[in-house]
């Protein structure tokens, strides 16, 4: 079931740029290539979170979040919902702007975590099935 608001994951897709998506690799026929092509076509940077810090469409991967040296807009997740927590706790340490957990990701108590320390979450929901909707962007 989605959580967030129309409004704001509106502004989550419009008012952003840098995307740093965790669990991006490059396995191409993973999720999260696919959505970080489909984010970066639509002007987003999509920085790759991963272990092996790949490189991907010319972006420099980094380990975890605080590696990240800049700042970022909108973590988004393509984890298990059990391993949530920690990375909307990291989230909230290095300031990142909100979250988004995809479809199927869903950490109700990270989620809270998020909200009182002032980041918008969106739950359960991909950009490419939202964005249609709210902002008009195709393919």
């Amino acid at each position: 079931m989605r959580y967030g608001a129309d409004e704001t994951i509106r502004r989550m897709l419009a008012d952003t740029t840098v995307w740093a998506v965790v669990g991006l690799s490059e396995n191409t026929s993973r999720v999260a290539y696919s959505i970080a092509g489909y984010l970066r076509a639509h002007g987003k940077r999509a920085i790759p979170v991963h272990p092996s810090k790949p490189v991907v469409a010319g972006e420099q991967g980094y380990a975890t979040l605080s590696d990240i040296p800049f700042p970022v807009d909108v973590v988004d997740l393509f984890v298990r919902s059990e391993l949530v927590g920690p990375v909307v706790d990291e989230a909230i340490g290095i300031r990142a702007g909100g979250i988004w957990m995809q479809l199927g990701v869903r950490d109700v108590d990270a989620a809270a975590r998020a909200q009182a320390a002032g980041l918008p979450v969106v739950m359960d929901t991909c950009p490419r099935m939202e964005a249609p909707r709210l902002i008009g962007w195709r393919g």
